[in-house]
């Protein structure tokens, strides 16, 4: 077996010298079926490591629930049979444009501020996610016959907070799990980011988008010696809903990458291959400048990255231009990238012949409902993605006031008396029409994605700051029920009837005829916020405020023949016609 292992210069294998060239794509944003292809892929390119963080959330959605870890496992088994070496990247915090930061909701609401501090409690939940995560990794190390030659303590700590002492106490709850190849931190280039997220005995490596030579000068001032490494070279950028699709040139990106190597460095292409953040996932930042406290920023569920693999695995410009310069650091010629995955077939159309009302669908599908004085949060009703419906009364008699909602995130479409009244938002939280009491009040609340970076870290969604004004005065005595996205993973026995020609909210269902499966796009004009499953797999959210306009649809979730749709829209849908079979049509399936 082999020994991996951090020696004064470079990264030593049996005592020889070695230099990662890994690229980051993330197994949960991929689906299983099309791993190995992106990891040939990323041979193809010149690489021979592959980097993957590890979302807690997604693997413990509730306390002591756990859901697939075993993906770990049987993606390093895949990275193994790739040729490939692995790093890994088990949080507990991840930012990865993820949900929460990977932390789980249950947990960020109880914790507070307590998190990624050596706080007992948290770190008492931390230790049994490691320990979790042991029989995925320790038995899948290099000296173990397996591909993981390094593992990553935190992530950009020194970015978020200082305490060393919890850093040191997650440096050894790894190696207490049985992790005994090198540990790594990872953090920006600046003093007080390498001085807060640094661990003593622990190599420090930085993650940077250009200036190599200056970044690694900085490194070097924190740590003389042991093997310089940019462990997130950023070659591209993510998408918020809203905003432009983010591009970097090739030719500016290979540059830059050249830079890195000429000093010796080894590398981590972030990303190599986005992927997509399915089923709602897609987590969110805070603008507002270097305090990331300002407006919300919800990512877009294509990660792509603009990354050298596209979303659907395909070569871009930048995987010839990064293979040209990897190639001169392979020991042997580059093996020729794969086909790409076979496209759809035939353009389709779906047909939607059934549709349930959202109160119809919450009856069905949502939790129980809670009444108190005060509206709960998403987290007090247990909801980490989806809707809240809110009901208040509005007494009476009274003459009109401002309805205003005080401390909403992110979202919330309004009716009074059953009819739609307005969207409000956390930036615009007041309804443009004032209500008169008695008035029924009914507010439908989604979360966007919680915050995955800065200090804001783990903060609650819903109603979360007192509550539901009229004039000053605060409307108690509020009723609330949730939806949760994977409850409707499944849609058998909720009770369908015609579709609506009013273009109304509600859950949609119909199906999609398919000639020749293969990776598809879904596009749904006219339609502005929801989500789309097909075959009970959660494409993600769409919606009409772009700059994504279609979403991904790999191919293995397709079969061939009829294939289930259902889509979820919780505003509205605009001008649709009626589709050949009957039904609402204008859901669009096409090839990539």
């Amino acid at each position: 077996m082999s020994e991996f292992t951090v020696g004064d210069t470079d990264f030593l294998l049996d005592g020889r010298p070695v230099r990662l060239l890994s690229g980051a794509l993330h197994y949960f944003r991929v689906h299983e079926a099309q791993w190995g292809h992106r990891l040939a892929m990323l041979r193809a390119m010149g690489l021979n490591c592959v980097e993957t963080y590890v979302p807690w959330n997604l693997h413990e959605p509730s306390p002591g629930r756990w859901r697939d870890v075993g993906a770990l496992g049987r993606f390093l088994d895949a990275v193994r049979e790739a040729g490939l070496w692995a790093i890994v990247r088990p949080g507990p915090y991840i930012c990865a444009e993820w949900e929460n930061g990977g932390l789980p909701h249950w947990l960020t609401a109880g914790a507070g501020a307590r998190v990624r501090t050596r706080d007992e409690r948290w770190l008492s939940h931390v230790a049994r996610w490691l320990h979790r995560l042991g029989p995925e990794t320790v038995p899948r190390q290099i000296g173990r016959g397996g591909p993981v030659v390094v593992v990553q303590v935190e992530n950009e700590y020194g970015s978020y907070g200082s305490d060393a002492e919890y850093l040191r106490r997650l440096a050894g709850l790894l190696r207490d799990s049985g992790v005994t190849v090198p540990l790594f931190t990872s953090d920006g280039p600046e003093d007080p980011m390498l001085s807060g997220g640094s661990v003593p005995g622990v190599l420090a490596t930085v993650n940077f988008g250009s200036h190599a030579r200056v970044a690694f000068e900085t490194l070097r001032r924190h740590r003389p010696g042991g093997p310089l490494m940019c462990m997130e070279f950023w070659c591209g950028w993510f998408d918020h809903w809203g905003a432009g699709h983010v591009v970097r040139d090739a030719g500016d990106a290979a540059g830059a990458l050249r830079e890195i190597l000429e000093c010796g460095a080894s590398v981590n292409l972030y990303m190599a291959h986005g992927g997509t953040s399915f089923a709602g996932w897609a987590g969110a930042n805070r603008g507002g400048g270097e305090l990331h406290e300002g407006p919300l920023e919800p990512d877009v569920p294509s990660y792509d990255y603009d990354a050298p693999i596209d979303e659907c695995g395909r070569p871009t410009d930048k995987f010839w231009a990064f293979r040209e310069v990897l190639a001169a650091y392979a020991a042997a010629p580059l093996p020729e990238p794969p086909p790409p995955p076979a496209p759809l077939g035939t353009p389709a159309e779906v047909a939607l012949t059934g549709w349930a009302p959202l109160d119809g669908v919450l009856e069905a599908r949502g939790g129980q409902e809670v009444a108190g004085p005060v509206p709960p949060s998403f987290e007090e009703l247990d909801v980490d993605r989806g809707v809240v419906r809110y009901e208040v009364t509005v007494p009476g008699p009274r003459e009109a006031h401002p309805l205003t909602v005080r401390g909403l995130r992110d979202l919330a479409v309004v009716y009074v008396d059953g009819a739609r009244a307005g969207v409000v938002t956390e930036d615009d939280a007041r309804l443009k029409e004032p209500v008169a009491g008695y008035a029924r009040v009914e507010l439908w609340v989604e979360s966007l994605g919680r915050v995955n970076y800065g200090p804001r870290l783990g903060e609650s969604k819903g109603i979360t700051g007192g509550g539901i004004l009229h004039e000053r005065q605060y409307l108690h005595g509020v009723r609330a029920r949730g939806l949760r996205l994977d409850a409707l993973d499944d849609v058998e026995g909720v009770p369908l009837g015609e579709p609506h020609g009013d273009g109304a909210r509600g859950l949609y269902r119909g199906t999609v005829p398919v000639r020749g499966a293969g990776d598809a796009r879904l596009e749904l004009p006219g339609w502005t916020r929801g989500f789309v499953w097909i075959n009970g797999f959660n494409l993600g959210r769409y919606w009409s405020a772009g700059p994504q306009r279609s979403l991904y649809v790999p191919g293995p979730v397709l079969r061939e023949g009829a294939n289930d749709v259902w889509v979820l829209e919780l505003q509205e849908t605009a001008a649709r016609t009626e589709s050949e079979s009957g039904g609402v049509s204008a859901v669009l399936l096409r090839p990539v």
